[in-house]
């Protein structure tokens, strides 16, 4: 009987351990569980991210307007009659005058 009470006694020990320590233990679960919820978090915004191109790309395949934006501000679209103003800061401008001197 002493025997039998031992040898549970020692399995209940090893299941502690592995309970507190080893693979699959508390703080095993614990910190899988905060890793599922930051990457959570980041499949939040990225989904949000996708929502935003594929009504970019869909707006891009049916409308004219947006096509036109984007060849205004990445192209530098200007329709016939329309007149281009180009204002230059002064202060932003020297800067940039004075490095290109200073280049031999």
């Amino acid at each position: 009987m002493k025997y039998v009470i031992g040898m549970l006694l020692l399995v209940l020990v090893l299941l502690q351990i592995r309970l507190w320590r080893g693979e699959g233990s508390l703080s095993d679960i614990e910190r899988l569980e905060g890793e599922i919820a930051s990457q959570a978090e980041a499949n939040k915004g990225l989904e949000a991210r996708n929502d935003g191109l594929l009504g970019e790309v869909s707006d891009l395949k049916t409308g004219l307007d947006s096509v036109e934006e984007h060849a205004r501000s990445e192209l530098g679209l200007i329709k016939q009659g329309e007149t281009y103003y180009l204002i230059v800061d002064k202060e932003a401008a020297h800067p940039q005058a004075a490095t290109a001197t200073a280049v031999p």
